[in-house]
């Protein structure tokens, strides 16, 4: 087996480099590869970039900013593992954290693993960003029928196959709603393992808005309506 670590990177000059330090020093139980999609940045991320020199990564560069759904469309795009996993560069996610999301996969259970997030007063954003990621999950529990804790974890492991069949074309945030729309459509339920998390303050570069909250309601009512696949 071999898992694509897939990074998108806009204007993260702060944390990049120890971000991708800690992906690929994890102990990873099987052969991995980590693709970097510089989207845009204009705050020194190229130049970081560029001094990557481990065989292991990849680096590929947007021109202009377009969003994280389209940075994780153009990751998959290059990469070539079996199984694929979204990390983030900004350090809210623990990279040594993956394996503990590899091990139903290889163990036989299941194929797909969301990590699960637990908001604690030492590491949510504010109040009205635990609620609304909360809101948005319940919305998505009561309109496909089933129960996820969290919608909006960046981690969510599953066949590299089957994220390009998903076809996501959500460019900005609303990419992880409309993954997660599109697997519950197909009756697909993720298997939760949970992670840890420590948010950013905005100063610290936090991007999420409450207009991305609006617009993940409106993408899983879309999906919701529409026919499923065979």
């Amino acid at each position: 087996m071999k898992l694509s670590v897939l990074v998108p990177v806009y204007n993260e000059a702060a944390t990049v480099v120890a971000a991708l330090k800690r992906i690929l020093d994890v102990g990873y139980p099987c052969e991995v590869e980590v693709v970097v999609v510089n989207d845009g940045s204009v705050d020194g991320t190229q130049d970081l970039l560029t001094a990557l020199t481990d065989p292991r990564a990849v680096v590929v560069h947007h021109p202009v900013n377009r969003g994280k759904g389209a940075a994780i469309r153009t990751a998959a795009e290059h990469a070539t593992g079996d199984y694929m996993i979204i990390c983030d560069a900004d350090l809210e996610y623990a990279p040594e954290e993956i394996p503990l999301l590899l091990a139903p996969v290889l163990n036989g259970e299941t194929t797909l693993v969301y990590g699960t997030r637990t908001f604690g007063s030492h590491t949510a954003y504010s109040f009205w960003y635990v609620l609304g990621n909360k809101a948005v999950t319940m919305f998505a529990n009561v309109v496909y029928d089933c129960w996820i804790s969290d919608l909006e974890t960046c981690f969510k492991l599953m066949p590299l196959p089957l994220y390009r069949e998903l076809a996501v074309r959500s460019d900005g945030f609303g990419m992880e709603a409309e993954v997660t729309g599109k697997l519950l459509r197909r009756g697909l339920r993720p298997y939760e393992v949970p992670i840890s998390y420590k948010a950013r303050s905005r100063a610290e570069g936090k991007k999420l808005t409450w207009k991305d909250g609006v617009e993940a309601l409106w993408i899983l009512s879309r999906e919701r309506v529409r026919a499923r696949p065979a």
